[in-house]
């Protein structure tokens, strides 16, 4: 299954650059793993030792933060857009 993945730029490293790549899977644990073969590095910088997303990484599923879902094992289907979107933190 083919979605669009678009990349943040502290992760564009990993993808020579690219804003926006391709990946299989039918759910986003799979399209991480897809990622890291096409891009290695790319799993690190998103799932903990344990596998789970990182605490300051966001990823949205078609505008929807996977954590309202079924957060790594939210399925996906072809044409959808996923954006890995790093938390940002600030204030006082």
């Amino acid at each position: 299954m083919a979605v669009r993945v678009r990349v943040p730029t502290p992760l564009r490293r990993f993808t020579a650059g690219v804003d926006e790549v391709p990946a299989d899977g039918a759910s986003i644990k799979a399209v991480i793993e897809d990622l890291e073969r096409r891009h290695p590095g790319m799993r690190e910088r998103l799932l903990d030792e344990k596998g789970d997303i990182r605490r300051f990484v966001n990823i949205y599923l078609n505008g929807d933060d996977i954590r309202f879902l079924d957060a790594i094992n939210s399925k996906v289907k072809d044409g959808d857009d996923i954006s890995i979107v790093p938390a940002i933190a600030g204030g006082r």
